[in-house]
């Protein structure tokens, strides 16, 4: 087995038990959990956060400026400058498919050219949520189509950002959102390689 790689691999459940589950793609269960060299043994209690996954875009014009939104969290009880970005409506839905569609969707933008940055789990402790990171380049004004923003994303402000700036921001913490911060570092690794 390799020491720098990630390997898959499930251990036995014995019981699960859904504690919140409706229409929507996210679900909250409880796990009873057995160790694999002792499968009939004790067992050891997980809570998971089912979810489809996400994609997030880092959307840079020629003049590199970052396309951002400034929305509202409630769990943080903050305003956020966020990437656009966007939940998978189906497990297996193709995460560029939902890059592509988010941009269009929030902001009202396309983009000729797609790049995928990084793909992460965000809390896997807890959560089977995948993040997939794209750089969108070739940028166009396009609208939202039949869309429409509600809640929160009603309140959304969209702006431009330096890329300098953001990448400052993100390092003296006035920015910290970690998708921002993530999408920003990779893609100057990427640069820089």
């Amino acid at each position: 087995m390799a020491l720098t790689g990630d390997t898959p691999e499930s251990w036995p459940v014995r019981s699960s038990t859904d504690l919140h589950r409706d229409d929507w793609v996210v679900a909250f269960r409880s796990d009873q959990v057995a160790h694999p060299d002792d499968p009939d043994g004790p067992t050891f209690r997980r809570l998971v956060l089912e979810h489809p996954g996400a994609a997030f875009v880092l959307a840079i014009d020629e003049q590199e400026r970052v396309l951002c939104l400034r929305q509202y969290r409630h769990p943080a009880q903050r305003r956020f400058l966020e990437l656009p970005a966007g939940i998978c409506d189906h497990p297996g839905e193709d995460p560029l498919d939902v890059a592509v569609r988010e941009l269009r969707e929030e902001a009202e933008f396309e983009a000729a050219e797609w790049t995928h940055l990084i793909s992460v789990w965000g809390s896997p402790g807890i959560s089977a949520e995948q993040h997939h990171y794209y750089l969108a380049r070739g940028l166009s004004s396009r609208g939202r189509g039949d869309f429409e923003l509600h809640a929160e994303e009603a309140d959304m402000e969209v702006l431009w950002v330096p890329l300098d700036e953001l990448r400052e921001a993100v390092l003296d913490g006035r920015v910290t959102d970690g998708p921002v911060a993530l999408a920003v570092l990779t893609h100057d690794a990427r640069r820089s390689s």
